[in-house]
């Protein structure tokens, strides 16, 4: 076990370690710097479209289809987006750009302190299609090493750290590169004693595959984070399923109010749907095992560029869930007692 006195206990935000007490509601999976183009998909000479009022919609409906809006690199509006968070009465938020999408510690960093936001950072590998050539031959022991450097000493030549690994990016079905930065990060959750985030792959049994796999590693799936679990399970029985492995079930794509899912054949549910499921989770005895989110990654989704922003869950959701019979104690499970446990280094876990 690696993990040093002043962490544990604590939660590692880019401006420093706080108390669990101090976190308040928390976004568990955004994007507030990031590049998510894949790799090819636009000729370099192809340039970006001008968001406006009349191509909003149909930029925001097919998200994948235009250059630029993948991308997001403007401090102003990032500070903006993270005070109407602040104000609405949000906490933290989680940050999991990882190595492979743009990762930017120091702007995370001038971030939080303008805005007051507490920001935790991640660290680790996305999915290969992303990762530089550069990176695709290390071993999982050199990931693990990176990995625990980020969170002990400082990410990308600076003293900002990571507080939590991930996402952890995985395709499916999952290559040998990725497995093998999922062993080094599995490796420094036990150093550590940090959670893990985790994209899975877009396939209903790429989560069991990715759990079982941490499992015979020696991994916590306790604190694990499933993400996206809504455009992954089909129906709700096999969430259900899921959710006996034992691993964090992550609710991220809060907002998205459209069924259309570019890269899958399935239909998204709506923001009702998505609390109908997680009653259905808490009524069989799963409420310490949810967190929920946005999953911001598109200039379209910000307040900014007429999106619904960072701020949505606390205006919009938390209103909803008392209207459907949620009661104070599960949201607060769900939005600050759950993440502050993940959050909070556990020496246990080494």
């Amino acid at each position: 076990m690696i993990l040093a006195d002043s962490v544990e206990g604590k939660i590692q935000t880019v401006c420093g370690l706080i108390s669990p007490e101090e976190l308040g509601p928390t976004l568990m999976h955004e994007h507030i710097f990031c590049d998510l183009t894949p790799p090819g998909l636009f000729p370099p000479e192809q340039p970006d479209e001008e968001i406006s009022l009349e191509n909003v919609w149909d930029i925001r409906y097919h998200w994948v289809k235009h250059p630029g809006n993948h991308g997001l690199f403007q401090e102003e509006v990032s500070v903006r987006e993270m005070e109407r968070f602040r104000n609405a009465g949000g906490g933290a938020v989680v940050e999991v750009t990882s190595v492979g999408i743009n990762r930017n510690p120091l702007a995370l960093r001038r971030t939080a302190e303008r805005s007051l936001v507490p920001i935790i950072m991640g660290c680790g590998y996305y999915t290969e299609e992303f990762v530089g050539p550069e990176a695709r031959g290390k071993t999982a022991w050199e990931i693990a090493r990176e990995i625990r450097e980020d969170i002990l000493t400082g990410a990308e030549g600076t003293d900002i750290r990571a507080g939590i690994i991930g996402e952890i990016g995985c395709s499916y079905p999952w290559t040998a590169r990725e497995r093998n930065a999922m062993e080094g990060a599995v490796i420094a959750q036990k150093q550590t004693g940090a959670s893990l985030s985790i994209h899975p792959g877009r396939h209903p049994r790429a989560p069991q595959e990715i759990a079982a796999f941490i499992r015979t590693v020696g991994g916590f799936l306790d604190r694990t984070i499933m993400g996206h679990v809504e455009r992954t399970f089909p129906d709700l029985n096999s969430l259900l399923g899921f959710a006996e492995t034992g691993c964090v079930l992550e609710f991220d794509f809060f907002g998205i109010e459209s069924s259309y899912y570019p890269f899958q054949d399935i239909d998204l549910p709506n923001d009702a749907q998505r609390l109908k499921m997680i009653r259905s989770l808490i009524d069989a005895g799963h409420l310490s095992r949810i967190v929920v989110s946005h999953d911001i990654c598109t200039k379209t989704r910000l307040r900014t560029y007429g999106g619904h922003g960072y701020a949505y869950i606390c205006e919009h959701i938390v209103p909803l869930m008392r209207r459907r019979g949620f009661t104070e104690s599960e949201i607060e499970t769900l939005l600050v007692k759950n993440p502050a446990r993940l959050l909070t280094f556990a020496r246990g876990h080494g």
